[in-house]
């Protein structure tokens, strides 16, 4: 990368933003709610080298009710649509400072909902015939943007080699949990889990390319027993990777949450450029977005990617979970949309769900593993952790 900054490159660098264009200084766009703003509609062979941008907008929830959409190629359907908040690693609508390589945020007030935060992303996105970039305003607020869109035109296009960016946005709320009562590194343990049937999906994808990381928002809405002013543990998930079209057992798989972030015991206050916490838990009151990107170890596929994560070991949590996947793959690819607005907004004012925020339940079926870890709990380990029994 940064050899690439002395190589003398035949390019025109230029930018789409929201200057004043009468030479003013009100260099902002007004998007009125329910509408679509075009931010940029370029032609190609070109790059985007770096998107920033910084809003305003009353509702708290705007984050995640304003989405970014990116075609490239003239392609009908999307390669990018997601909230934009999460498109740029801060989930729950909620707005924090940290840094990572291919994503930074500098808030104004940190771990507050829908506050005011300049964002920028800086991954690579080459395009041959078309680039066009939109805002999508869902809230019903007018919503103000400032923004830059820096590219580079070229006078050769791109080879078959070189993969499309695409990103798509995920949410369960809750996820269905078999055992939702149980917290994490509590006995009974030893559930097995030898399929990714039940997990929290990350990532669908058809075609060939590659993956090159995700980031996990995660509302906590399980309370530890022995000291119910505090939050449990969400995590001791692992990823499970299946490539091709492969059966069990998958190619990558982890062995829990924290690890699959690149920490351990826990997840900590840190953001590094391949992986950390952009919001963490216990400076929010259970709110976390985690992030992991595969810059050095990028996950291949040539037919399909499967890619998904446990919520709790073996599925046993039931707590909100989103989440955006990063990839990189030749076109066409496999269509994906996006949850109406309501099933998108987050769970704020005390872990309430908003009227119509639920998502559809995924069936689960306990087998004879779960129900005896579940009557284990509540008859011989539950009563050790209740408070004034211990």
């Amino acid at each position: 990368m940064l050899y690439d900054l002395s190589k003398i490159t035949q390019a025109r660098t230029k930018r789409a933003s929201s200057w004043d264009k009468s030479g003013k200084n009100h260099d902002c766009w007004h998007i009125p709610p329910g509408t679509t703003q075009l931010l940029a509609d370029i032609k190609g062979p070109g790059m985007i080298t770096h998107i920033w941008m910084t809003q305003s907008n009353p509702d708290q929830d705007f984050f995640r009710k304003v989405l970014l959409r990116v075609y490239w190629e003239d392609e009908p359907e999307p390669s990018i649509l997601v909230p934009i908040g999460d498109f740029f690693c801060l989930g729950h609508s909620i707005v924090n400072s940290f840094q990572s390589l291919p994503f930074t945020a500098s808030a104004r007030d940190n771990n507050v909902f829908g506050g005011a935060v300049a964002l920028n992303c800086y991954l690579s996105m080459p395009f041959n015939k078309s680039a066009r970039i939109e805002l999508i305003n869902e809230s019903e607020e007018e919503h103000i943007v400032y923004f830059y869109i820096d590219y580079e035109e070229y006078d050769k296009s791109f080879g078959d080699d070189i993969g499309r960016l695409h990103a798509c946005f995920r949410r369960e709320n809750p996820t269905t949990g078999w055992g939702h009562e149980i917290e994490a590194n509590s006995p009974p343990k030893g559930i097995p889990n030898l399929s990714d049937e039940n997990n929290y999906l990350l990532l669908d994808a058809e075609g060939e390319g590659q993956f090159i990381g995700f980031n996990l928002s995660v509302t906590n809405l399980q309370k530890r027993l022995k000291t119910p002013h505090e939050r449990s543990w969400w995590g001791e998930g692992d990823e499970m990777f299946f490539i091709d079209g492969e059966q069990w057992p998958p190619s990558v798989h982890g062995t829990g949450s924290e690890d699959a972030f690149g920490q351990a015991y826990g997840m900590q206050r840190n953001a590094f450029i391949y992986n950390g916490s952009s919001i963490y838990e216990n400076d929010t009151g259970g709110y976390q977005t985690s992030y992991v990107f595969y810059i050095t170890n990028p996950v291949r596929f040539r037919k399909s990617l499967r890619a998904s994560i446990e919520h709790g070991h073996a599925n046993h949590l039931s707590n909100e979970q989103s989440s955006v996947a990063y990839w990189y793959q030749r076109e066409p690819h496999k269509t994906f949309g996006i949850l109406p607005v309501l099933q998108r907004i987050p769970l704020v004012r005390g872990f309430v769900f908003p009227e119509g925020s639920k998502t559809d339940p995924i069936p689960i079926v306990l087998d004879e593993h779960m129900k005896e870890a579940k009557e284990l709990w509540e008859t011989r380990y539950k009563t050790k952790l209740e408070p004034g029994r211990y």
